[in-house]
């Protein structure tokens, strides 16, 4: 097909291209601090290729006089342009041609940095990437902004923590530095707002080598958990999301806790509304074709009288992780398959899910189940056969705010096939309570992430 027209209208001759690389939409966020990353921000492009096209940076303290700082997608402005402007030009390109340029200004100056974050000392452990037989995985809560822009929260939740910081535009560039500072191979995040993954997260991670999954949660709440994977670590094959109140009522294979539970109205009322989601990723090491890795990830319900929720919905999720191992080694009979389970769980180690997954089953009597009376739970034991550990064992703080602070975070590994090489250290209490709580000018969630090294054994 020729890309090249010519359009003649009364007498003069305009050259027509087609398929010209094109940004529809180009912007830079209102916060920019220094030596944290910057990049086009609601990036939208046509018929371009990122790593073909031109992406350069202007500075200037008043605005008149721009000079060009550097070439790049990714920016990280240094200390000496503090109380400067940014400009950004882009020249669009593909492997043929070149498109027409687009210029953006950023409104603010570039602020200085909050300081040193206690997320710098932990990337002193995870400073080069894993052996070809390892694999570093975060798990991370990274505090949805759908949450943060209410008046509960700044109000109630987190007084202590400034406006701006609980701003996404700010917290953002925390959440950024500090994931790509973890150099991991597989991250799992909660509390995505759909908007993060697709302008933010994506984009970004996807220019340094990252292939992503993203799973909404159910009844249309915009936020949700993904999973990012090193593409030159790993394949995906399968996957998959399933929202716990959807299926429990309908699929044979969780028929064992729905028909203990269908009888309680209440129970199944609550249950029933909540938008609960588990995503999984079947991934193949590229080092070892025979190595499966399959991904988990969740974020179980919050609320401080639903243990016995959450332990339904755990019962559930570990039912369908069985099972997609099940059907997975018969699909893929010559490859060895292990499961790496992460999430918020939102559950202390007391509690019933650390029971179930670590020791392989849960009595019908436990604590958990009559966590509120009325939704009691009666006469069902949840087991499971998967070897399971944690491999960050079980750290005091993973959710640090005022009101509470205890370990709901966990990865959960199958230790008969996999074994921990590293678990990078949490931050200090003192690292904790330094700006009262979480989240802070130096953490960007309430939550802290969760790293270790795995290997295969």
């Amino acid at each position: 097909m020729c890309n090249e027209l010519s359009l003649t209208v009364i007498g003069k001759t305009f050259n027509v291209v087609i398929n010209s690389p094109w940004i529809d939409t180009i912007g830079l966020p209102s916060s920019v601090l220094a030596t944290y990353p910057v990049y086009p921000n609601k990036l939208e492009i046509f018929n371009t290729n990122i790593d073909q096209s031109d992406f350069i940076w202007f500075d200037s303290k008043d605005k008149k006089n721009w000079s060009e700082h550097t070439r790049s997608y990714i920016f990280f402005p240094g200390n000496e342009l503090v109380n400067s402007y940014i400009k950004l030009m882009c020249v669009p390109k593909n492997e043929n041609r070149e498109g027409p340029s687009v210029e953006v200004e950023c409104d603010n100056k570039i602020q200085a940095s909050p300081g040193f974050c206690p997320f710098e000392t932990r990337h002193k452990f995870t400073q080069s990437r894993t052996l070809s037989n390892q694999f570093r995985i975060v798990t991370y809560n990274i505090l949805a902004d759908l949450y943060c822009s209410l008046d509960y929260t700044r109000d109630v939740l987190h007084p202590y923590c400034p406006p701006y910081a609980l701003k996404i535009d700010y917290r953002k560039q925390l959440v950024l530095k500090e994931l790509l500072g973890y150099n991991a191979d597989i991250l799992c995040l909660q509390e995505v707002d759909r908007k993060i993954f697709k302008h933010e997260l994506q984009p970004i991670l996807s220019y340094l080598g990252f292939e992503g999954d993203y799973a909404m949660k159910g009844r249309e709440v915009a936020e949700g958990e993904a999973c990012f994977y090193r593409s030159d670590k790993f394949l995906k094959l399968e996957s998959s999301r399933v929202v716990f109140s959807e299926h429990i009522d309908k699929d044979p294979l969780y028929s064992h806790i729905w028909l203990k539970i269908c009888e309680n109205e209440k129970l199944v009322s609550r249950f029933m509304d909540l938008s609960t989601t588990l995503q999984t990723n079947l991934l193949q090491s590229k080092h070892n074709k025979n190595e499966l890795l399959l991904v988990a990830n969740t974020h179980l319900y919050f609320h401080p009288d639903a243990d016995h929720i959450r332990l339904l919905q755990a019962g559930l999720a570990i039912t369908y992780l069985e099972h997609c191992l099940k059907h997975f080694k018969k699909e893929y009979p010559e490859r060895r398959i292990s499961l790496v389970f992460c999430g918020d769980f939102n559950s202390v180690p007391e509690c019933g899910i650390f029971k179930l997954f670590t020791a392989g089953s849960v009595p019908s009597d436990f604590i958990d189940y009559r966590s509120n009376p009325e939704e009691a739970v009666e006469n069902l034991q949840i087991e499971q056969k998967i070897p399971l550990a944690s491999a960050c064992g079980t750290p005091q703080y993973t959710n640090f705010t005022v009101g509470f602070a205890d370990c709901l975070d966990y990865i959960f590994y199958q230790k008969d096939n996999l074994k921990v090489c590293q678990v990078v250290p949490l931050p200090s209490n003192e690292e904790l309570t330094e700006n009262i709580a979480l989240p802070s000018i130096v953490f960007p969630s309430d939550h802290v992430a969760l790293i270790s090294d795995l290997e295969w054994s």
